[in-house]
């Protein structure tokens, strides 16, 4: 008669503790949909002219590591520049690549008035 009740009583542990382990373990599948590592809120103005949006939803959208850099996006000013690197090998390379592309196209396009270039997000 013990033996039911012991075996009942090992069976619900043994449960708990499935329940809690598959609850801890973290998938290691994609990053797409995720907003990664933020340094300052991305605000893209509505009525915005450029890719930058396009740029922001493409890096949002990205299964693999990835960054956006930009210069600050400030409501009254007229200009801001990003950059974006998309499925990196790692995190480290895709904010240095994305640091870089946001350098050239300020420099391609030749704005001064939009600050430096910042990571604003990885992952």
């Amino acid at each position: 008669m013990k033996l039911k009740y012991f075996r009942g009583m090992v069976a619900s542990i043994l449960a708990i503790l499935l329940i809690f382990a598959t609850s801890a373990a973290s998938p290691a599948g994609s990053l797409a949909g995720s907003r990664g590592d933020v340094s300052y809120p991305i605000n893209i103005p509505v009525g915005t002219t450029g890719g930058c949006g396009k740029i922001y939803a493409a890096y949002i959208a990205a299964s693999g590591h990835s960054a956006f850099a930009a210069t600050p996006i400030v409501p009254a000013s007229e200009y801001f520049v990003c950059g974006v690197k998309l499925n990196a090998p790692s995190q480290k390379a895709a904010e240095e690549l994305a640091l870089k592309s946001c350098q050239a196209s300020k420099s391609k396009y030749k704005v001064t008035v939009a600050g430096n270039c910042s990571l604003a997000a990885s992952k």
